[in-house]
C-alpha cells in the first residue's frame, strides 16, 4: 500500500470514529425534550454525555488536521467551496459546547430552557449538514481547472442543496436520532430508557426507509456501484440486527449493531470515491485524487511515524474514559435538581 492510499484510509478510520462516538452525540441532544420531561430527567440525559462529548469532537479535529498536513488540495477545495455549511456546523459545535457548560450557571428554569433549546438546534444542524456535505461528495461537486492548473470549485451554496445531498441529509439525521436513542437506552434507567427504546425502534425504521432510498440512488449515480450494492447489504443486515437487539431489550447490542453500520456505511461510501477525494461533476481531468491532492511523499512519511505512535496512546485513553463511566444513569440520583449547585454535564 502506497503511503497515499494508507493515509486516505487513515482518514477514513478518523471520520468512521468521529460518526459512530459524535453520532450517538448528536442524537441525544435531537433528542433531549423528547426522553426527558422534567429538570431531574434533563440532567440525566446531560450526563450520560458529560464526560464524553468533548472527547468525541477531538476525531473531527484529527481527521481536519490529517486532511490538512496529507491532502492539503482536497483540504483547500473542500473549505473554500463547503465554506457555509462548514461554517454552519462550526458555529454550530462552539454554541453547542458553550450551552453544556452554561445551563447551569443559574437556576432559572426559563434559562436553562434557552440553552435547552440550544442543544436541539445546534446537534440537528451538524446532524443534517454532514450529510449534506457528504452526499454533495459522493455525487460529485462542479470543479474546474484555472489557467495556472489549480482545481478549485466553481458552484455556489445552492448548488449543495440539491436533492440527492438533502436525501443524505435526512438519512444521517435519522441515522444519528436511533444511534442516539439506543446510547440512551443502554445508559439510563426508568422511563428515559423505556422512551428511548420506543423512539430507537420507530426512528429505526425511518432511518432503514431513508437510507435504502439514499443507497438505492447513489448506486444508480456513481461508477463503483458493486461497493455501495455490497456495503447497502451489510448495513442492513447490521441494522435489522440492531433493531432486533432493541425490540427484545438488548440495549448493549443494539447500541453495537448500530455502531457497525454506521461505521460500514461511511466506509463504503469513502470506497465509492477511492482513488478521487472530490469527483468533479464537470470534467473527469478536474477531479481530485490521493495523488494530484496529497502532499509530498516525505512528509506523509512523517506523518505516519507521529500517527503509529500516537494514536494507540489516544485510543486507550477514549477507551478508558467510556470504561469509567460505564454505568447506567437513573435521574432519581439527580438531587437538588431546581438548585442550580449540581446542574452539571461533568
Amino acid at each position: 500500500m502506497s503511503l497515499n492510499s494508507f493515509w486516505f484510509t487513515t482518514i477514513v478510520v478518523l471520520w468512521v470514529g468521529y460518526f459512530i462516538l459524535e453520532g450517538f452525540d448528536f442524537g441525544v441532544g435531537i433528542l433531549l425534550k423528547v426522553v426527558a420531561k422534567n429538570q431531574a430527567e434533563r440532567r440525566a440525559v446531560l450526563t450520560t454525555l458529560g464526560p464524553v462529548w468533548d472527547g468525541n469532537e477531538v476525531w473531527l479535529l484529527v481527521a481536519g488536521g490529517a486532511t490538512f498536513a496529507a491532502f492539503p488540495e482536497w483540504y483547500a477545495t473542500l473549505f473554500s467551496g463547503f465554506y457555509l455549511p462548514l461554517f454552519l456546523i462550526l458555529v454550530s459545535l462552539i454554541v453547542r459546547g458553550v450551552s453544556f457548560e452554561y445551563r447551569s450557571k443559574y437556576g432559572k428554569a426559563q434559562w436553562r430552557n434557552r440553552w435547552d433549546n440550544a442543544i436541539i438546534v445546534s446537534s440537528f444542524l451538524p446532524a443534517l449538514l454532514w450529510g449534506v456535505a457528504f452526499a454533495n461528495i459522493i455525487e460529485g461537486v462542479p470543479l474546474k481547472k484555472t489557467s495556472g492548473g489549480v482545481i478549485e470549485y466553481a458552484g455556489g451554496f445552492f448548488n449543495l442543496l440539491n436533492p440527492y445531498a438533502l436525501l443524505g441529509g435526512v438519512t444521517t439525521t435519522l441515522l444519528f436520532v436511533s444511534h442516539g436513542a439506543f446510547f440512551l437506552a443502554l445508559k439510563t434507567e426508568g422511563e428515559i430508557r423505556n422512551r428511548a427504546n420506543a423512539i430507537g425502534q420507530k426512528a429505526g425504521l425511518a432511518t432503514a426507509v431513508a437510507a435504502l432510498a439514499f443507497f438505492g440512488w447513489t448506486a444508480a449515480s456513481v461508477n463503483h456501484r458493486g461497493w455501495v450494492l455490497l456495503g447497502a447489504a451489510v448495513a442492513v443486515v447490521f441494522w435489522l440486527a440492531a433493531l432486533g437487539a432493541n425490540f427484545k431489550g438488548r440495549e448493549g447490542y443494539a447500541f453495537l449493531f448500530s455502531a457497525l453500520t454506521t461505521g460500514f456505511t461511511v466506509i463504503t461510501l469513502f470506497a465509492t470515491l477511492y482513488p478521487n477525494v472530490m469527483p468533479s461533476s464537470l470534467l473527469a481531468d478536474s477531479s481530485l485524487n490521493i495523488f494530484n491532492a496529497s502532499s509530498t511523499h516525505y512528509t506523509l512519511k512523517v506523518m505516519t511515524y507521529v500517527a503509529c505512535f500516537l494514536t494507540p496512546v489516544v485510543l486507550i485513553y477514549q477507551g478508558w474514559t467510556y470504561w469509567i463511566f460505564r454505568k447506567r444513569i437513573n435521574p432519581n440520583q439527580i438531587t437538588s435538581a431546581d438548585s442550580g449547585v449540581l446542574d452539571t454535564v461533568h
